[in-house]
């Protein structure tokens, strides 16, 4: 870390051992009911969902490549989190802030006299080389920090890290976008992390009752893990075209069962032009239909909802008409 930042007030110094792979079940799963509660306290953002990026599966597949200390540190994250009633965009900021700048681990070393999981530098006023190498009096300096950041919830994960580090590199937190958003999901056993539940905020009508219908349906599907190639006969999990051919089949419009056959399904519109219900895909060459690998059901407002990818349940998030390999048609079925 490279911050100039100074925070004050010194806490008591405390050891607190890293909690091993046993532990961690039992750390995230304590008081379920209570932490529902909190969430339902929690102010929402429905624009936001699970941020996510790289090749599919990344999340899960880097996850499962953790230590035992990794893995003890993001419970300890997690927890900390919890108890101080911080929403889990929180936990997701500083998996990638600790996971970029020490791998998750509490390192007694770094660039120049950088120390701990956030690499924090005593000489920057973080605390003492004790303090900030100590993870419960590191995570929680963290949150102080991230918490005094302004609209710090309304960013991507990985920038509001660099708030709080001040990285030479900014752009490096963003790697870890997929694998904190598995571990918020899966560690921390939490479906809805914007704690919108199944709220979508200011949306436009549906133009068809169907498509009224499909969209009911798969909003109530957040939360519900991804699975490639998905059964379609039920609804524990899904990939993103058995959520749109379940979807509009609980309307009584049938689709074929993959994305590309999902492309000739329905009317043609500029995508710009969407409606909720609309259907909107990604292709590796958006000029050429053969290549088409996602789709996802437009909710108006600039929001889709989506079966991303492994690692990443059911969820919202926001569209852009310019982002990479969106093609420039939208469907709409049964018309």
């Amino acid at each position: 870390m490279r911050s100039a930042l100074v925070v004050g007030g010194l806490v008591a110094v405390a050891t607190v051992a890293v909690v091993g792979i046993s532990a961690v079940t039992t750390v995230v799963r304590e008081d379920q009911e209570a932490d529902q509660a909190r969430r339902m306290t929690i102010s929402c953002n429905a624009s936001l969902g699970p941020i996510t990026s790289g090749p599919a599966g990344s999340g899960a597949a880097d996850a499962a490549k953790l230590s035992e200390e990794q893995r003890g540190t993001v419970a300890m994250i997690i927890s900390i989190g919890k108890k101080r009633e911080l929403p889990p965009r929180a936990w997701q900021v500083a998996i990638q802030a600790g996971m970029t700048e020490s791998g998750l681990r509490s390192l007694d070393h770094g660039d120049r006299d950088s120390l701990g999981i956030f690499q924090m530098r005593p000489s920057m006023g973080w605390g003492t080389p004790a303090q900030v190498t100590d993870p419960d009096y590191a995570i929680n300096k963290f949150y102080d920090v991230l918490e005094a950041v302004p609209n710090w919830e309304q960013r991507r994960p990985g920038e509001s890290a660099q708030d709080v580090e001040r990285s030479a590199f900014p752009d490096r937190y963003h790697k870890w976008e997929p694998m904190a958003a598995h571990l918020i999901g899966n560690v921390g056993l939490v479906a809805d992390p914007t704690g919108c539940g199944q709220g979508t905020g200011v949306l436009l009508a549906a133009p068809t009752k169907s498509a009224g219908e499909a969209i009911k349906f798969a909003l109530a599907q957040q939360g519900k893990p991804y699975q490639w190639g998905a059964l379609t006969t039920h609804q524990n999990s899904f990939d993103c075209s058995s959520l749109m051919l379940q979807a509009y089949r609980s309307a009584g419009v049938t689709l074929p069962r993959v994305s590309r056959q999902q492309f000739q399904a329905g009317a043609m519109l500029p995508v710009e032009q969407a409606q909720p219900g609309d259907l909107l895909f990604w292709a590796y060459d958006p000029s050429n239909p053969a290549t088409i690998h996602h789709v996802a059901m437009y909710l108006g407002d600039g929001k889709i909802v989506e079966a991303q990818q492994t690692g990443v349940p059911v969820h919202i998030r926001p569209v852009r008409w310019g982002e990479a390999e969106l093609v420039a048609q939208a469907v709409r079925p049964g018309v």
